[in-house]
């Protein structure tokens, strides 16, 4: 189940490793077409993907789009299995009935629709009144064909969203004439935006950005379109399938969490070291100083949306922080959840880092202007991505932001608190330096938790933790937000959700159980809990709760499941250290059961508001 794949580079031959390169920014579109079925070769050598069925509703024809999208899931660690529609019959096959797409059972429904979709375009002679009519049957056909794959398929939808026309019959005045087409395409384009905040299951795809990103007339070719009924060009397939692809994983947790960046000339112009305090490029002064300015703004704005920002430099630790004490900085300090100065490789230091923050290192993206020293990382740590970005300060932004690192299809309040977590980590850290009893440390964090079942307010956040979930998981099992909503309202299952805080500050919500009921028995389909609080005993906290539950609903049998992967070898022998007794293991999976009849509270150290328990459970 685990979406966790190591690049190839390390045994692959130099041709090989360009070969894999090619999916990353800048893409070279020709080059990915004409070698695609070797670089599907090698894509097809890595370990542990995730299978996903995925169906493709095409308005114009998507041979060549399904072919170059395999190649962008490949590479994040998704085997994909395609269902392709007749050629623009997408309406048809998602309101009517569909035995093939029933039996197919998507994981994900792609709507490949275009501007040439559009059904009915305003007319100079239409009244204002009239293209209101027009617009809302556009609308309606959109919606009809929403509501009918989420009632059937209980899936994710992915919709493109309308690039914009290729002519201007009204030249500028098509912007903001009712008329125009441009105008009507903008209107179109935000009740697709509303309707996907409305509905838990629909995601858009942007290729509005998309076309005018690459231009639009590179975007659409009218030879193709009518030779081939392609309504975009060769060119642009990639992007289109690298965005598209970008959605899936974030759906399915194929995303990255940290960025690590370098300092001298990637945070900075010049070397701290060398050049002191004042003479380093950042600031308004001078071009190279914007840019390094600009990018410390764009680093600072992942952090405040949730990303872990961490240094590691090849610098004295006094030098190294002096350069975010700078007048103009952006970034500071305490931006930072792991601040790594010294001069040892850097592939150490990340691998350290990994351990400090308790984060994959296949969840890390590395930022250096130096290529030795991204080529080292690369060579020693496979898992974490480098991109190729260059020496010049003002192509870095781009190499991050058109690879959808930081790819993700919903903000909760707690991604907005994310860096607050980590420097209160370092607070922690701190303290539990000052004991040498572990119990006494705990018991001096004046834990409290709140565990309840799910609710609707944290659904966004729940689904979240569990696509980004990783080492403390048991099954890795992957919900988007339909799922969970479905089994919130669910009789059969028991939900829970738990967050902790401590005299330090709140941790947000961070565990989460789903229990399914079958035959008298309590069946975990998911426990995971967040990186962020490992060794708190909340898992403690969790268990005794789902007990709780279980005594109110007169079920005694709990069986547990452990999935391993490459990552969750954590929880190898949760269910043994708890007290469960094997019912079945081998290489792939393992089976455990407990009689909860007698069972003894396990949580120690974490205080349980005494409303949540009787209230809730």
């Amino acid at each position: 189940m685990i979406l966790y794949c190591k690049p190839l580079l390390m045994r692959c031959s130099c041709s090989d490793a360009r070969e894999l390169l090619m999916l990353n920014y800048p893409l070279d579109a020709h080059l990915i077409l004409r070698k695609k079925h070797a670089i599907k070769k090698e894509l097809l050598l890595k370990e542990h993907f995730l299978t996903k069925n995925i169906a493709i509703l095409g308005g114009s024809t998507t041979a060549e789009i399904k072919n170059i999208l395999e190649l962008f899931l490949l590479d994040i660690g998704i085997k994909p299995n395609f269902y392709e529609s007749k050629y623009n019959q997408y309406f048809e096959e998602a309101v009517f009935d569909n035995e093939p797409l029933q039996q197919f059972n998507p994981d994900i429904i792609y709507i490949h629709t275009t501007n040439k979709n559009i059904s009915h375009y305003p007319t100079m002679h239409h009244t204002s009144e009239e293209i209101d009519i027009i617009l809302h049957n556009e609308f309606q056909k959109f919606s009809s064909i929403w509501s009918s794959l989420t009632s059937k398929y209980h899936c994710a939808i992915i919709q493109n969203n309308f690039e914009l026309p290729q002519n201007r019959i009204l030249g500028n005045l098509d912007f903001y004439d009712v008329r125009g087409s441009v105008h009507y395409i903008h209107r179109l384009n935000s009740f697709f935006a509303e309707e996907a905040q409305a509905r838990a299951n629909l995601y858009i795809n942007d290729i509005h950005y998309l076309a005018a990103s690459i231009g639009l007339s590179t975007w659409f070719d009218k030879s193709m379109w009518y030779a081939y009924k392609y309504a975009l060009s060769y060119t642009a397939i990639p992007f289109l399938a690298k965005s598209i692809s970008a959605i899936i994983g974030a759906l399915f947790g194929a995303l990255k969490k940290c960025m690590v960046l370098d300092l001298d000339n990637t945070c900075w112009g010049g070397v701290i070291g060398d050049d002191g305090l004042n003479g380093i490029a950042i600031g308004k002064e001078t071009a190279i100083a914007e840019a390094h300015t600009e990018f410390q703004q764009y680093a600072k704005t992942l952090k405040d949306r949730g990303v872990v920002l961490a240094v590691c430099s090849k610098n004295d630790m006094n030098h190294a922080k002096e350069g975010f004490m700078h007048p103009d900085t952006v970034l500071i300090d305490q931006d930072f959840a792991a601040f790594t100065a010294n001069w040892e490789p850097k592939h150490h230091n990340i691998a350290k880092i990994s351990d400090t923050l308790s984060l994959g290192l296949d969840s890390f993206v590395f930022i250096d202007d130096n290529p030795a020293e991204r080529h080292i990382v690369r060579s020693n740590l496979s898992m974490v991505s480098v991109p190729e970005i260059g020496s010049d300060i003002v192509d870095f932004i781009d190499h991050i932001d058109k690879n959808h690192y930081f790819e993700t299809v919903s903000l909760a309040s707690d991604d907005l608190q994310r860096g607050a977590f980590y420097q209160k980590n370092k607070e922690r850290r701190t303290q539990e330096s000052h004991f040498t009893d572990y119990g006494e440390y705990l018991h001096s964090l004046e834990m409290n938790a709140e565990i309840k079942a799910f609710t609707p307010v944290y659904l966004a956040r729940i689904t979240q933790l569990i696509n980004k979930t990783n080492q403390f998981n048991l099954t890795t099992k992957r919900y988007t937000l339909a799922d969970v909503t479905s089994i919130t309202q669910d009789a059969n299952y028991i939900t829970l959700y738990g967050k902790l805080e401590d005299k330090f500050g709140d941790n947000g919500l961070i565990s989460i159980i789903i229990g399914e009921l079958k035959n008298k028995e309590c069946h975990i389909e998911l426990w995971l809990m967040s990186c962020r609080v490992l060794k708190r005993t909340m898992e403690y906290a969790m268990f005794d709760a789902l007990v709780a539950k279980c005594h109110t609903l007169g079920i005694k049998q709990i069986i547990g499941y452990y999935y391993p992967t490459e990552k969750n070898n954590m929880v190898s022998t949760l269910y043994q250290d708890f007290g469960f007794n094997a019912l079945a293991t081998d290489a792939h999976h393992s089976v455990w059961s407990m009689d909860v009849s007698n069972y003894i509270n396990k949580n120690q150290h974490i205080r349980i508001s005494s409303s949540n328990l009787s209230d809730e459970l």
